[in-house]
């Protein structure tokens, strides 16, 4: 059994319980608006505004509409905390009476909804909760708190925004960074956790497929693109089954085909587009060189022109720091006893919170279990699966889900606190 927990621990939950109330109307209001990937300009100024008011020093439009938001209370390591800030182009379909109104216009120049379908509004409500302790209970730490709302986490990209705007540069670079994540399959009150690898490397893989193209009814005098991209689709998936060892996970997907215009016409070109998930370099490199080979010699058998290979790095793999892991884990134990603190399956989605970890900051991210057990067992009972994230029927029971995520959040902030960093 974990040990009971601390004076400390036990005045963090009084605390949260008084508290929960307002912060579960910042969260119905966060969820009410959200802005896609980029374009948070009003949720920005919701968290800066709610900072300001705490008496954290925030500077915004950073990376974007990225804000770093400081407060400094004597000698001691800096923290990083970090939330993210978009919502998705996903229209809400819970029946809330706080659900999402707002619309965007896609790139195609139709309309879609927006949701914060993946929990950023918990995120956000969580780190002011948190924000808002510290500020009110310094005598309990000393050193500086970096608060950090992220922009455009949902395209990859926010992280690097920031990072290239001089994130550790213009400000302090911190000792640790740490965040959660709401998790859709783990009841709330539940913390889950990953040492060492818990993310996956993200790279989009669009492989244009060369033919020459002619009359559906005289194939011999083409070069069909289309049966190809078919050899090629089949060939791709002997990458993971036969290169690449069976204890090194990865992921090659052919997620979208687009070639041709019409029953009787054979075209000039088929347009692939690959998903590429990994957790190691080395294997990352192996997925990618591959794809390459037998998109070329799929070409080079057929007598086709080579085929045109865009590679786009996304998220790089988050690497949970194991000593941090393991030195916050420690106190979730005894904050919520050992069935309520759960190690997690690694994942093979991507999450640009790693970035910070590859810029030399020990990282730390951690799940929040997002839904009633009552709610999953029901879920269970009808044989169905909770919805996942990114789903617009996707909500979390905000207040037991903040109580235990503030809870945790705080937690493990103290104990960064308590302690001066680990020599470099």
């Amino acid at each position: 059994m974990a040990d009971p927990p601390g004076q400390d621990n036990q005045q963090v939950k009084a605390w949260v319980d008084q508290q929960i109330g307002s912060l579960v109307d910042i969260y119905q209001d966060f969820h009410a608006h959200p802005e896609v990937s980029f374009e948070e300009a009003e949720t920005a100024k919701r968290l800066a505004g709610h900072l300001r008011t705490a008496g954290y020093d925030v500077t915004t439009d950073v990376g974007g509409h990225g804000l770093v938001a400081l407060l400094r209370n004597g000698e001691g390591p800096t923290v990083m905390l970090r939330t993210d800030l978009d919502g998705l182009p996903v229209t809400e379909n819970t029946d809330l009476v706080y659900s999402s109104k707002q619309t965007v216009k896609l790139e195609d120049g139709s309309e879609s909804g927006v949701m914060h379908a993946c929990g950023h509004d918990i995120h956000m409500t969580n780190v002011l909760g948190a924000a808002r302790y510290m500020a009110t209970h310094r005598d309990q730490w000393h050193g500086t708190l970096m608060i950090i709302g992220q922009p455009a986490e949902e395209k990859g990209q926010g992280a690097k925004a920031m990072l290239e705007d001089g994130l550790f540069e213009r400000f302090p670079k911190p000792d640790y960074a740490i965040a959660l994540h709401v998790d859709s399959n783990l009841p709330t009150g539940t913390v889950g956790y990953r040492s060492g690898y818990a993310m996956a490397n993200v790279d989009s893989v669009d492989i244009y497929v060369q033919g020459k193209g002619g009359h559906g009814a005289h194939p011999d005098a083409t070069v069909d693109p289309i049966v190809q991209a078919a050899q090629l689709i089949l060939d791709l998936q002997t990458i993971v089954s036969r290169e690449v060892k069976p204890t090194e996970p990865a992921v090659v997907t052919v997620g979208a085909i687009h070639g041709g215009t019409k029953h009787n016409i054979i075209g000039n070109e088929c347009h692939l587009q690959l998903t590429v998930r990994s957790y190691g370099e080395e294997v990352r490199k192996q997925l990618l060189d591959a794809i390459q080979r037998k998109a070329k010699a799929v070409a080079l058998s057929y007598r086709a022109p080579e085929p045109k290979i865009v590679i786009s790095e996304g998220t790089p793999s988050l690497f949970n720091d194991k000593h941090l892991t393991w030195r916050i884990v420690k106190n979730f134990n005894r904050t919520f006893g050992d069935e309520k603190v759960v190690p997690v399956d690694p994942s093979m989605g991507g999450e640009d919170f790693s970035r910070y970890g590859l810029a030399g900051v020990p990282i730390f991210m951690y799940r929040l279990g997002a839904v009633d057990q009552k709610r999953l067992a029901r879920y269970e009972q009808l044989g169905q699966e909770p919805p996942s994230l990114h789903s617009p029927l996707f909500y979390p029971d905000a207040n037991e889900c903040l109580e235990t995520g503030v809870n945790a959040t705080v937690i493990a902030l103290l104990e960064l606190f308590e302690h001066t960093p680990d020599p470099k």
